[in-house]
């Protein structure tokens, strides 16, 4: 295990140029480039809130600044789910041809996703200043989200990008998984709505918390749930531990496999 870390670290130069051509791949051929990076969060925002407050005539107060928090956490989580399938089959010929620890690869996606993350903030920022929700001191929790969902997506990206190397059909079966998690995630709802015979999905769902979260510390002016964030910080990191242990004893598995 310890051999195995020593050898990511020699790849330090891999790991940045991995994550800066992985963000300029995202938007290569789009006429508008890096802008998309802001423009996708504030465009999901439109949409929904046409959707719920303009059809259906529901929100409330300020549901323009929830929808904001909501969407822009949930799209790093998205993109992460969606892009660890292929982060390693996507990188297939450069494996056979050269050594390199396999866990660089969802590592580095999950970060890329990162820096489009710390854009989706900017939107955050702007919704903020214009409805003039002003955060208390509260917001100096903001980093400590931000690593416990880093942390939490890493292990998520871990898991999937090996498994898909050895059944395939894991790629065609997220997009249905997304979109679970994004209805039973309090994303463009609140979790107080839930009958209370339902209300366990969100006291157990992370994603949950990680979004309630950000709307505490931003929205709301009242501290995070410290002790379920402290949960998902240590299950998340026990499970990033535990695969890449498992990643330094099998990794010749993936090669079989490719």
């Amino acid at each position: 295990m310890r051999q195995y870390m020593e050898e990511i670290k020699k790849r330090k130069d891999l790991i940045v140029y991995l994550i800066q051509s992985g963000l300029k791949a995202e938007h290569r051929n789009s006429y508008l480039g890096y802008f998309w990076w802001l423009l996708d969060p504030l465009l999901g925002v439109v949409v929904y809130y046409f959707l719920i407050s303009v059809i259906l005539d529901r929100g409330g107060e300020n549901f323009a600044v929830f929808l904001v928090i909501g969407l822009v956490s949930w799209r790093w989580t998205s993109t992460v789910i969606n892009s660890s399938a292929k982060s390693i089959l996507r990188y297939s010929s450069i494996i056979n041809q050269v050594y390199l620890p396999k866990a660089i690869f969802p590592v580095t996606g999950t970060f890329s996703q990162m820096v489009n993350f710390s854009f989706g903030l900017v939107i955050v920022a702007l919704f903020l200043v214009i409805f003039g929700v002003i955060p208390g001191w509260q917001a100096i929790y903001l980093p400590i989200i931000i690593i416990v969902q880093l942390v939490f997506l890493l292990a998520i990206s871990l898991f999937l990008a090996y498994v898909s190397v050895f059944i395939r059909d894991i790629e065609n079966l997220l997009t249905h998984v997304v979109r679970i998690l994004f209805y039973s995630s309090p994303i463009i709802w609140e979790g107080g709505r839930l009958p209370e015979e339902y209300q366990w999905v969100v006291d157990i769902n992370p994603i949950a918390h990680l979004v309630n979260s950000y709307r505490d510390v931003l929205m709301y002016q009242v501290s995070p749930n410290f002790l379920a964030l402290s949960i998902i910080l240590a299950a998340s990191a026990l499970f990033v531990f535990s695969f890449l242990y498992y990643y330094s004893k099998n990794e010749y598995k993936i090669i079989k496999a490719l």
